[in-house]
């Protein structure tokens, strides 16, 4: 189905009128009728769908069903339905208010702020409303002001007439005044702070609640510039884009758009009478109509004559995003531009013996502080990406388990998305370590690419045409567990002779103390086989051995255009990659007759695992 046909939500609120319905046929057997919610998934007043296999159901119940894709490319960066949509009729003065930016709602009311755009559909001889200040307010007139009754004074008073426009920032204090008729875009919050209700009394006979403290906070007290020009649209923003369509029935009588795999529209009826279509789906649209196409519907025909707002979401301006890299010792967040750059980054303990919730508490602060101190709301974030140790089930969001951080079934996506409403996706740190060397380290060049970890274990990353391999089930590879000697040294895993029992920095180190009975770190232990150390040349020369038996296997099984070290053992080198080389050679199928991959040091280092991440969303 193309075209879905929407019943609003209806709005009581007591300054309302009955020209919505009157004039507009909207169904409700009340006295008063102040709004419409034409298009909203807003649990506080859904839209429900009125034709087709789905009538009955709400835009929101159409959307789990179907899926996600039917919203657009564009709005992934979005966890919840973007804007809310509204038709509006001001008998009376609506409240003077300010609605807080997203920074502020999600801290102190947990969900979005509000910026909005106002269509003025139909307005009496000498109606206006406010928008802003007269002039620049210090913060202790505002407040006196309020007390005092005497806000309206300073308050900026613009006539309006049928078809003005007005874009409303978050932070703006406004107000729609008697006698309007308004279509309004939003964000999909109900967020309000009201400064001022002219001493009204609710249903409940009793002054309706100000949120004097709160406006205080939010309220941008200057005077703010109307010509903000959006061309060639009507009005254009992170949140909507929404443009005009006029036909007069005359010289222009059919009118063709497009719906791509980008964006859902929206198709609000101000005026009219005649027939949408899309593909073999006609419908007969009138004056306050709403409608919803899904993304990917294609061409649509408008016919007739019609006055209408088109609404869709357009790509993110700048958009950055969150990558978490949690380790045992310590966890890593960064932020990541759009050319997979590192914006700035720290470094907090992780704690692992404390509870699950206490470290995704300490993830949310500190990420939260890095977007202070850089300025960026969280707004400007498409989403968040976590690496984390041990077995990931990416599809549900959960860490299955993790010995490292001794976790076991946490829904770390659920919980993270509760602190931050934009989308979180979770993938094993080995594997976001490797994706982030494939997309901006060593393996940039590449689509095929493997990476091993050579530290306290062997982790590996597999990454094939530039996506994550993982298997059907939960997790991914773990290519340090492949057994390279049958009956050998016990690995940590239960199984005997795996490749992590043989190259690992721990079995180096265990290596060398039984040659020489030392302790000794392995730069040490490479350093004395350089100088001559016979005892420790034969360490080494076995260490790599076996290592490179380990990657010829992996590389006859994948055959990745690039093989990438990292971790402890991978600072040495060349006096690694040189003789592991040659083993290849000889060891892969084909010998250097077939295509051998490049063996690369990882460039990254500890940035890997944050960009990767990152990559994730």
């Amino acid at each position: 189905m193309c075209i879905l046909k929407l019943e609003p939500s209806c709005k009581d609120y007591l300054w309302g009128g009955r020209r919505l319905i009157d004039e507009y046929g909207k169904v409700y057997n009340g006295d008063i009728l102040a709004e419409t919610w034409e298009l909203s998934c807003h649990p506080d007043g859904p839209s429900v769908i009125t034709n087709g296999l789905y009538a009955g159901k709400t835009l929101q119940q159409y959307i789990d069903e179907k899926g996600k894709d039917v919203l657009g490319a564009h709005c992934k960066r979005f966890r919840d339905f973007p804007i809310l949509i509204k038709f509006i009729d001001a008998k009376d003065n609506l409240s003077i208010q300010v609605h807080p930016d997203n920074r502020y709602a999600l801290k102190n009311e947990g969900q979005y702020g509000k910026t909005e755009m106002w269509y003025v559909m139909d307005a009496g001889e000498e109606a206006f409303l406010y928008y802003g200040f007269r002039k620049k307010v210090e913060i202790e007139e505002f407040e006196r002001r309020i007390k005092e009754d005497t806000l309206l004074e300073v308050l900026n008073a613009v006539p309006v007439q049928k078809g003005d426009i007005l874009f409303i920032e978050s932070g703006t204090i406004h107000a729609i005044g008697k006698d309007i008729l308004i279509a309004e875009i939003q964000q999909n919050s109900n967020v309000t702070y009201r400064v001022y209700d002219y001493g009204r009394t609710g249903k409940d006979g009793k002054k309706r609640d100000l949120h004097i403290e709160k406006a205080l906070a939010v309220t941008k007290r200057v005077p703010v510039m109307r010509d903000k020009s959006s061309y060639p649209h009507v009005a254009d923003c992170d949140y909507f884009t929404v443009d005009k369509l006029n036909l007069d029935g005359n010289v222009m009588k059919k009118m063709e758009g497009f719906v791509s795999d980008a964006s859902f529209a929206s198709i609000l009826i101000l005026d009219g009478d005649g027939t949408i279509s899309c593909g073999s789906e006609s419908l007969r649209f009138q004056k306050g109509d709403s409608f919803f196409l899904e993304a990917g519907s294609g061409n649509y025909q408008l016919e007739g004559y019609c006055d209408a707002l088109v609404t869709t979401i357009r790509q993110k301006a700048s958009p950055v995003r969150i990558g978490v890299d949690i380790g045992g010792t310590d966890i890593k967040i960064g932020l990541v531009d759009v050319h997979q750059k590192l914006i700035t980054s720290v470094l907090i303990p992780t704690r692992a013996e404390r509870a699950a919730a206490e470290v995704i508490k300490d993830i949310g602060s500190a990420v939260q502080e890095l977007l202070d101190k850089q300025d960026i709301a969280i707004d400007q974030c498409v989403g968040i990406g976590i690496g984390s140790p041990g077995t990931v089930d990416r599809k549900k969001g959960i860490v299955r388990y993790s010995n490292n951080i001794c976790w076991d079934n946490v829904e770390l996506a659920k919980k993270i998305g509760e602190i931050f409403p934009i989308p979180v996706k979770i993938a094993n740190n080995a594997d976001c370590a490797a994706l982030g060397e494939a997309v901006a380290g060593a393996g940039k060049e590449c689509q095929d690419v493997v990476m091993l970890t050579l530290g306290t274990g062997v982790g590996s990353g597999i990454i094939l045409d530039g996506e994550i391999y993982e298997s059907r089930s939960i997790g991914g590879s773990e290519l340090g567990h492949i057994v390279i000697i049958e009956n050998g040294e016990q690995c940590s895993c239960g199984r005997k002779g795996c490749l992590e029992a043989y190259a690992s920095a721990t079995a180096l180190k265990r290596d060398a103390k039984r040659a020489t009975g030392r302790e000794m770190k392995p730069e040490e232990i490479f350093k004395a086989a350089a100088q001559g150390d016979a005892l420790l040349e034969k360490v080494v020369n076995t260490y790599i051995c076996r290592l490179g038996t380990g990657i010829a296997n992996i590389v006859n099984i994948f055959r990745p255009q690039l093989v990438i070290l990292d971790g402890e053992i991978s600072l040495q080198g060349e006096a690694l990659l040189a003789p592991i080389r040659e083993i290849m050679k000889e060891q892969c199928f084909g010998k250097d007759k077939g295509e051998l991959p490049e063996i690369k040091i990882a460039a990254l280092k500890n940035e890997a695992g944050m960009i990767g991440a990152a990559c994730l969303v």
